[in-house]
């Protein structure tokens, strides 16, 4: 095996230790290490090649929770169309996100470290896609940024409590979520 082949399977292990780690912790905050282990198909020696303990395997979720998240916001693609669209696209990717936004709500120290400060409550692109909406008429005004954004996240959070009691199909999930923010963006 070459040193590029096994720096390739050594980067797919950790990213499969780190796929089931968000799976299994999304589920239960209380998984074992050798729960995530085994849901990644690595023995717990293997696991602790790369995580020394579940503090560094949490903080690793972390990075990559907001890895993910930018990469949805980027698919999201902010700049386009009216500002009531952009939100509508925001929601659908992250509403793509899954067993990620689980575990972002229910583990709280997943959020604590310094690149989630740095965010502060209401990102910039974020407001400006709000302000862009208030200009054309597709975001109601008398509605601040923050409160969007809020609403956004409580409505992520209860289609996915709402799939996982009643395994109602993924996308009929998303047209509820989608029509519960209408109220704050005009219908397409």
């Amino acid at each position: 095996m070459t040193q590029a082949q096994a720096s390739g399977a050594r980067a797919r292990t950790r990213q499969a230790i780190l796929n089931a780690a968000i799976e299994v912790l999304a589920r239960n905050q209380g998984a074992s290490l050798g729960d995530i282990a085994t849901a990644a198909e690595v023995g717990r020696t293997t696991l602790h090649r790369y995580f020394a303990d579940r503090a560094e395997l949490i903080a690793a979720v972390g990075e990559e929770t907001l890895a993910r998240l930018n990469r949805a916001t980027e698919r999201a693609r902010l700049g386009e169309g009216t500002g009531g669209d952009a939100i509508r696209r925001l929601c659908q990717e992250y509403f793509e996100l899954g067993d990620l936004l689980s575990l972002m709500f229910a583990e709280p120290g997943l959020l604590t470290g310094p690149e989630w400060t740095e965010m502060g409550t209401c990102d910039p692109e974020f407001v400006a896609v709000v302000e862009r909406g208030y200009h054309d008429g597709t975001i109601d005004p008398e509605l601040p940024a923050e409160w969007i954004q809020n609403i956004i996240w409580a409505q992520l959070y209860s289609g996915w409590s709402y799939q996982r009691e009643t395994a109602a199909p993924r996308y009929e999930v998303l047209r509820l979520i989608l029509r519960t923010i209408t109220p704050t963006l005009p219908p397409p």
